[in-house]
């Protein structure tokens, strides 16, 4: 009579690991690269590693990846993931602190014009700010970036290595917004239209002022804002269901904010929010006031969001339409299902990945691919397993 039971037992145990075999699949250093997810199991692909504090990617043509790290180096990531030399002429970055070289983006006709758009903390006195540059990529054995010219500079007191924000984005008629932060120890400044800490900017691709900006004219107003109120925005990014222009920012203990962007709005740092300082000290008036703009999602405790993207692919299709925003903090990928510009619900995703999500980008292949945030950071391509 034991005998059954024995060998009944003994092969559950063989089921039972075989399928956490399948369902957990790792690779031969133990990494975990099969997940769990409301689209099925997705497969984690490592296409390039040993990446110094990796910040932003950008896709160029051939199926190769642009990568910025914090410390100042470009890399291009070929298709099986070698590793390009440094880019030469990329400025000097005032890498301390959360500074270095950080967002880099394609202009919309880079495969007539060979354009790139970046920024980065530039040193100024004793202090930092945030740079916007244009530059030629020229490719090669040995990459370069040829005709550069910083367009923009952020002015106001200057950061000691926090909170210079640095996203930006490309709208349909050329114009870049850009995201700058509050420096951190000059908070009140977001709210102050005389200079550029804080803010939400809106500049031509030479770093002229539109003509339709919302403060053109205004006695003592910067006239390149284009939105205010902001503490450390790192995300952005424009949905393609509306055209609209979406922000993420960090907030401090607690607080940390989905915004839709409107022309001329006040978003309220430091007067309102969700959150408190680090020391636990009240920070804010309230959490709401007349004539400061609400964020459509919040989160507390903070999950440390960075790098945001709208899902239009065909490889997750129960995901379309979802925004996705990496988290530093909590160390996972969220996904945000919306109905129209009402967040439904959360997800998170790859949550034993234990890595620091700096960046999140839907790939022309219509996977996601993330960048990992430490010494040996990583570019990851997430599809469907088995595809």
């Amino acid at each position: 009579m034991k005998r059954p039971v024995v060998w009944v037992t003994t092969s559950l145990a063989i089921a039972i690991l075989v399928t956490t075999t399948l369902l957990i699949a790792t690779t031969s250093r133990g990494e975990q690269t099969s997940f769990g997810s409301s689209a099925g199991r997705l497969e984690v692909q490592t296409v390039a590693s040993g990446l110094s504090y990796p910040w932003a990617l950008a896709f160029l043509p051939r199926d190769r990846v642009l990568v910025s790290e914090r410390r100042g180096r470009m890399r291009i990531v070929a298709p099986q993931g070698q590793l390009s030399p440094a880019v030469k002429g990329v400025p000097e970055v005032m890498a301390t602190g959360q500074g270095g070289l950080l967002d880099v983006v394609t202009d919309k006709d880079f495969a007539q014009n060979n354009t790139i758009y970046f920024c980065y903390s530039e040193r100024a006195g004793t202090g930092g700010r945030t740079a916007i540059a244009r530059a030629k990529l020229v490719d090669g054995a040995a990459p370069r970036l040829d005709e550069l010219k910083v367009i923009f500079r952020q002015e106001g007191p200057l950061s000691s290595g926090n909170h210079y924000g640095c996203r930006i984005v490309q709208a349909s008629d050329s114009y870049l917004f850009v995201t700058l932060g509050e420096h951190y120890s000059s908070r009140n400044e977001a709210q102050s239209l005389a200079n550029h800490l804080g803010k939400i900017v809106r500049i031509t691709t030479d770093g002229a002022v539109p003509p339709d900006n919302p403060f053109i004219g205004r006695e003592g107003a910067r006239p390149e804002i284009w939105s205010y109120g902001h503490r450390n925005p790192q995300s952005l990014a424009i949905n393609p269901a509306n055209n609209e222009l979406w922000e993420i920012e960090h907030g401090p203990r607690g607080g940390d904010e989905v915004n839709i962007i409107g022309k001329g709005k006040n978003y309220g740092w430091p007067v309102i929010g969700y959150g408190i300082d680090y020391s636990g000290a009240k920070i804010h008036e309230s959490t709401s006031k007349p004539g400061l703009e609400q964020p459509v999602k919040y989160w507390v405790p903070s999950v440390g969001p960075s790098g945001m993207t709208f899902y239009t692919g065909d490889l997750f299709p129960r995901w379309r339409g979802s925004l996705f925003t990496g988290a530093l903090a909590g160390q996972f990928l969220v996904r945000l299902q919306l109905n129209g510009n009402a967040v439904t619900s959360e997800e998170r995703i790859l949550q034993n990945l234990n890595e620091r999500i700096r960046d999140v980008r839907q790939g022309p292949d219509g996977a996601l691919w993330l960048l990992t945030d430490s010494s040996s950071g990583r570019l990851l391509r997430i599809t469907p397993a088995g595809k």
